[in-house]
């Protein structure tokens, strides 16, 4: 698992349109967004579908999920299991001056007993064995400055990010869907993961496409996971209802793209 270039820590800048605050890495591409008076709403569509794998843990199962997020972004997602889902959440990110302009400008607490800020690489943190079947929740959202590709995007990576689940364990991905690097990423979770334990969200109109793998279980029935969106959209107020509508697997749609 090797990075292609040492990767550019750019500068954290802001900018705020119609009481929104958005974070920037160097260019206009928007790394994460905040609703100044809403600051634990999910704001962006793609990451609100970066939650789906609620779908895919029982209720049952939900207290006490251990979370772990890489790529902090304005740590939308890091805010909402912490302070809304009141899960432990442990978040890595490289970039030290993003995690200040988190503290500084998005409402990110500092560590507690449930919260721990990584600054690290998350190819080394996913790599130590110590973190082995360490958490039950992945998000992995790692794009450059110029949000055009995954930093990291190989297989070896997505076999540690494997690694670092329990069974019954969730990653989600955001790809963008639109780009001709996609069907190469997807591959590869494919192959860390098996095809049959993989889904995806049909892409946003931005064109982010979310893919959910999981470890030790099969996919849920649908009306389970209906019953369970429904659950979520009631309790968390979470689009989950779409959610389940937008889902497919992954297996399936590669069988219905070979027919067509």
């Amino acid at each position: 698992m090797k990075r292609s270039k040492k990767p550019i820590l750019a500068e954290a800048t802001i900018s705020e349109e119609r009481g929104i605050r958005y974070l920037h890495l160097g260019t206009p591409w928007i790394q994460g967004a905040m609703r100044i008076r809403k600051p634990l709403k999910l704001e962006l569509e793609y990451i609100q579908r970066m939650m789906a794998w609620l779908l895919l843990r029982p209720e049952s199962a939900l207290p006490g999920t251990r979370c772990l997020q890489l790529g902090l972004g304005t740590g939308a997602i890091t805010k909402y299991c912490h302070a809304v889902l009141r899960l432990p959440t442990t978040v890595v990110e490289i970039n030290p001056g993003v995690i200040a302009a988190c503290r500084a400008w998005f409402h990110l607490p500092f560590d507690d007993e449930r919260l721990t800020v990584l600054e690290q690489d998350a190819a080394r943190f996913v790599t130590d064995p110590g973190h082995t079947a360490a958490f039950d929740a992945l998000c992995v959202d790692l794009y450059d400055h110029e949000a055009a590709s995954p930093v990291l995007d190989d297989e070896a990576f997505y076999r540690a990010c494997w690694n670092v689940l329990d069974d019954g364990g969730v990653m989600s991905v955001n790809l963008f869907g639109r780009e001709a690097s996609f069907d190469r990423s997807a591959e590869r979770i494919a192959a860390a993961f098996g095809v049959e334990r993989m889904a995806m969200l049909k892409p946003t109109t931005e064109g982010n496409t979310i893919v959910l793998a999981w470890k030790g279980f099969d996919l849920p029935p649908r009306d389970e996971l209906a019953s369970r969106g429904e659950t979520l959209q009631t309790r968390w107020e979470l689009p989950a209802r779409k959610w389940v509508k937008l889902l497919s697997s992954f297996a399936g749609t590669r069988k219905a793209s070979a027919s067509s």
